[in-house]
């Protein structure tokens, strides 16, 4: 099993001192990645309801801070040598692709292919209007971008023609160190987010792996991959399975789930590296 942490640059951990010590540390102990979040911004008075709290609230409410997800991670890159980078997610719809596979090819190389794209449609109906994209079109969107993204990552140039990008044959470099490109992991906790995973994802990331809903959600992953005829083993599985130990641990290795992620287990320095070791001893160690 891998380990991740989720949430890694929200609110205290927007904090250049705070950070550095999640990153170094999770590299220290044995954590395989770090998942950064992105809200570009958050409306003033917002309506719509976060999909991932019982309640509907969203945590840290309208004034929770976020770096740039792409801005966080190569500062991670630069501190760290193994550690895995990755965002969960990225809201795709809201970014044009030509810059989307600059910026993570960029990453890519600069972090010797340690990147690894996490994509959502998004929640967050007043930010999607805000940056002027139809709320109803941000699923279509996604999966012609994530084809767009391939199209640009390939070794030869090649004009891409869709329903909502278009471009002629560009050259787009530098060219990803992963090949054919950096892995593009969709996320969401949704039938639809699962089909979407089987058609356009290298790996799926429902955010929330509850072990009652996981396996409907495998279901119709594997479901649509049938319907397309590609092999489900080819998606990797990640997902966020609250408090963990080796028991817990193993009952998700046998649906499948190759990647867990845990939140940030403190918020300080000290109690953030005592949390991390003791999650290296107690799980990680032992799994």
């Amino acid at each position: 099993m891998k380990y991740g942490i989720s949430f890694a640059t929200a609110g205290p951990y927007a904090q250049p001192d705070l950070f550095e010590t999640l990153v170094l540390t999770a590299e220290e102990v044995g954590i395989e990645s770090i998942w950064a979040v992105e809200h570009v911004v958050l409306p003033v008075g917002f309506k719509s309801k976060y999909p991932y709290s019982k309640d509907g609230d969203f945590p840290g409410g309208e004034s929770a801070s976020f770096p740039d997800p792409l801005v966080a991670l190569s500062y991670a890159a630069g501190m760290t040598k193994k550690l895995r980078l990755a965002t969960g997610i990225m809201i795709l719809p809201q970014r044009n692709p030509l810059y989307v596979a600059k910026e993570w090819a960029s990453l890519d190389v600069l972090s010797r292919g340690r990147a690894m794209m996490g994509v959502g449609i998004g929640w967050l109906q007043e930010e999607m209007e805000a940056v002027g994209i139809p709320f109803k079109e941000r699923a279509a969107r996604t999966e012609e971008a994530a084809m767009a993204l391939r199209s640009l990552w390939k070794e030869e140039p090649e004009a891409f023609n869709g329903k909502y990008y278009n471009w002629p044959a560009v050259q787009s470099n530098p060219s990803p160190v992963q090949k054919p490109g950096v892995p593009i992991i969709v996320g969401g906790n949704v039938e639809g987010a699962a089909r979407r995973a089987a058609r356009v994802g290298d790996g799926f990331y429902p955010a929330s792996g509850s072990l009652k809903t996981l396996p409907i959600l495998l279901d119709a992953m594997r479901d649509e991959c049938a319907k397309i005829g590609r092999n489900p083993d080819e998606i990797e599985l990640s997902v966020a399975g609250g408090k963990l130990d080796p028991g817990r641990v193993a009952r998700y290795e046998e649906i499948g789930v190759s990647r867990m992620l845990i939140s940030p287990p403190a918020y300080n320095a000290d109690g953030l590296k005592r949390a991390l070791n003791e999650f290296a001893d107690n799980v990680i160690a032992k799994t």
